[in-house]
């Protein structure tokens, strides 16, 4: 792949508190997407906290763009429902892991970098980068925009590969 820099892997973690939009409850899933990927987590049949522990692999070409998170309710004879949506950037990911590369050999739970939740971001609380087990890991909970209610937890995990470009 041209211009790789290396693969992202993104654990879609739980939904916690999310909407409703069938009679009672919601057959949510969530959709991932970076420029022209599109990754999907399965349907998490009536249950407003769902528990995916999903991983799903970006390939990172373009750092510039935005990760967009869409949950949507599965409706088996209409269209799917929104269910919110979140954006964020990896570029405090990507600067994490420059600093971790000119130190190198960081104790473990280092806190290479904290994100605090603002209007400029979906952040509902701190996030926090953190040198775990070998690799630069980053754990964010995003609040759902568009909808009344709702977060998704995520696990940010960047994997190295050979022959990339460096970041």
């Amino acid at each position: 792949m041209e211009n790789l820099l290396g693969l992202l892997r993104l654990h879609v973690i739980r939904g916690v508190n999310l909407a409703i939009r069938d009679s009672h409850s919601s057959d949510p899933y969530v959709i991932v997407r970076m420029g022209k990927q599109k990754l999907r987590t399965r349907v998490m049949k009536k249950n407003l906290n769902p528990e995916w522990n999903e991983g799903l692999t970006l390939s990172i070409t373009d750092p510039t763009l935005p990760i967009n998170i869409m949950v949507y309710d599965r409706d088996w004879f209409s269209r799917d429902d929104t269910m919110g949506d979140a954006v964020f950037h990896i570029d405090p990911f990507l600067e994490a892991i420059r600093i971790q590369n000119e130190l190198g050999g960081l104790p473990e739970g280092t806190v290479i970098m904290k994100i605090q939740a603002s209007r400029q971001n979906c952040l509902s609380e701190e996030s926090k980068i953190v040198w775990h087990k070998g690799k630069i890991v980053q754990n964010m909970f995003l609040r759902l925009q568009n909808v009344e209610r709702g977060e998704v937890q995520l696990q940010l995990e960047w994997i190295n590969v050979s022959g990339a470009m460096s970041i």
